[in-house]
């Protein structure tokens, strides 16, 4: 099969829904313009449902399909000392992939648009268009020939870059036989855990109901875990040090995050873009993506829709938010600085909205400098003096043996 359209946005996950449907959404005095939207056919290559959180204003655009929201934030440092901060008018924020991608394919075929499942082959400029290629499930070729595509499927390879760590996870969604949890505050950073020798491992609890929650078990380092490291870590946490008696394992996600001060590129093509995580929307930091796609969406559909080139939006992440990203991973992957007591100090010192907006990259440089006088100002120091001099190299290992 083949056939034309204006836009072609290839992956059907948070980046690549959010962005039709902004597109798609009709602007007065402008003509609707004709998007395809192609995901890979149910099978292997398309990923589990999975939990994208996020922190904003109650009212959301999305908050009719949250699974819970949180006022409250909980640190646990290393020495057991637990710091609770209110998040002001912020809320934080869990929405499930299934169910957005649910609502968001809705959305699109209200506007007429209809997401194909093709499996992409490739992706490149022809002429004065773009070209994707692929197969359908019945294993036909097909072709989509559009005047811009943007293109949200996972890099094969991640950048060149000074520091890669992974940031890396399972969560069992549990439900206890008594009430264990406070449903009003999420737990973002719990490091009352045995740290590894490079990077930090922390503890991570969003509540539902007093007994029903999303409990994870994180490590920033280079390598992931075998399954079963997975299972009795968590099995420590939840008995250990959380005290939890009988509970039952509902459900269980787990995933991989690039934390890279790489650079990741826009444009890929005269009308060829990445985005998504593809095209830099992580948080190098913090391994945080779902605000900044929607940030990033909302920018490329209005240049798309009043006919700027989408390679004149600004950058997903500023130059300063991510230089200040390099020299925290620079810092933790040497270990001049222990991220728990690190994030612990931070979340103490500086109240919790600031940091959330921070990294946001939505604070000024005075906020930014205030923050960073509360961090270990030395190490941070020597960490970004040393980048200039690092090579950028490629990162094994991904994505084929993660």
């Amino acid at each position: 099969m083949y056939w034309d359209a204006d836009v072609t946005v290839v992956g059907a996950g948070a980046a690549g829904l959010s962005l039709a449907v902004a597109i798609a959404r009709p602007l007065p005095g402008r003509p609707t313009l004709r998007v395809a939207v192609v995901e890979a056919p149910p099978g292997p290559l398309r990923p589990p449902a999975r939990t994208w959180c996020y922190w904003e204003a109650e009212g959301g655009p999305y908050d009719n399909l949250l699974t819970a929201q949180w006022d409250r934030l909980r640190i646990c440092s290393p020495d057991g000392t637990v710091i609770e901060r209110p998040l002001g008018h912020l809320r934080y924020k869990m929405l499930r992939s299934d169910r957005f991608e649910a609502a968001m394919t809705k959305r699109l075929a209200a506007h007429g648009i209809e997401v194909r499942h093709i499996s992409v082959d490739s992706v490149h400029d022809a002429g004065d268009a773009a070209l994707v290629r692929g197969r359908e499930a019945s294993g036909a070729p097909a072709a989509i020939r559009s005047g811009l595509v943007f293109d949200s499927r996972p890099l094969r390879r991640l950048p060149a870059a000074r520091t890669t760590l992974l940031q890396h996870f399972r969560g069992w969604f549990v439900r206890t036989a008594r009430p264990a949890f406070d449903p009003g505050a999420a737990t973002l950073m719990d490091f009352r855990l045995p740290q590894p020798l490079r990077g930090l491992a922390f503890g991570y609890v969003l509540p539902f109901s007093p007994r029903d929650a999303l409990v994870e078990y994180t490590q920033f380092s280079p390598a992931v875990l075998d399954d079963a490291a997975y299972e009795r870590a968590l099995r420590h946490y939840l008995g250990s040090v959380l005290g939890i008696g009988h509970y039952a394992v509902v459900e269980r996600e787990q995933g991989v995050i690039p934390m890279s001060d790489g650079r990741f590129p826009g444009r890929v093509g005269h009308r060829v873009f990445a985005i998504g995580a593809a095209g830099g929307a992580t948080r190098p930091s913090t391994g945080y993506t779902f605000a900044a796609i929607q940030r990033h969406s909302r920018d490329l559909a209005k240049a798309v829709r009043t006919g700027r080139s989408p390679g004149q939006v600004r950058a997903v992440h500023s130059r300063r938010a991510r230089a200040m990203d390099a020299v925290l991973l620079r810092a933790l992957d040497t270990g001049r600085v222990a991220g728990g007591p690190f994030f612990a100090h931070l979340f103490s010192a500086v109240p919790a909205e600031r940091v959330l907006r921070f990294l946001d990259g939505a604070t000024s440089p005075l906020e930014d400098l205030s923050i960073g006088l509360r961090t270990p100002v030395a190490p941070m120091l020597r960490s970004l003096l040393e980048l200039p001099l690092l090579a950028r190299t490629v990162p094994a290992g991904w994505p084929e043996e993660l």
